[in-house]
């Protein structure tokens, strides 16, 4: 999100300024006994992949105990969902306002590919990603994609790219 800082902001409610947010509080929607909630992990720049997985866990563990509150479910400023924990493939995101952007992500599955020349069996994951038109263009989603994309096929590079 240090790349495209649009993605990590809000429009105000008259749409008259775009505010962006110094922290990236990723909010991840949870499947709980009250229903899909989304609480946020919050100040995740500042966070190594450990310590954003035991967040994680923390806010999936009050969850499924009904103890999530008010500071756990505001603040989100984008959202994952993740589908794919339960099985699905695609969906189209809605972008909760005031964000801007929501991905959803699908389950990852196996299908055979052409990999130079060869068809090897080959692992892949659908992303649905949903941006607001009002302030964030497609090229620029886009090539946030593609380098989102490039950390999952490159986890080493996306470690040299956070704490």
């Amino acid at each position: 999100l240090h790349e495209y800082p649009v993605l990590n902001s809000s429009i105000t409610p008259d749409e008259s300024n775009i505010i962006y947010h110094g922290d990236h509080n990723i909010g991840v929607a949870i499947d709980t006994p009250r229903g899909l909630l989304v609480p946020s992990i919050k100040q995740v720049q500042h966070l190594t992949l450990f310590e954003i997985a035991q967040e994680l866990k923390n806010l999936q563990a009050l969850g499924a105990a009904g103890k999530l509150g008010e500071s756990h479910l505001t603040g989100t400023t984008i959202t994952i969902s993740n589908m794919g924990s339960i099985g699905g493939t695609i969906l189209s995101p809605v972008i909760m306002a005031p964000q801007v952007t929501i991905v959803a992500l699908g389950r990852i599955r196996e299908k055979p590919m052409l990999v130079d020349g060869k068809v090897e069996s080959t692992k892949y994951m659908n992303a649905s990603w949903a941006g607001d038109h009002r302030i964030i263009d497609g090229a620029t989603m886009a090539r946030f994609v593609n380098l989102w994309k490039s950390y999952l096929e490159n986890p080493a590079l996306m470690l040299t790219r956070t704490k």
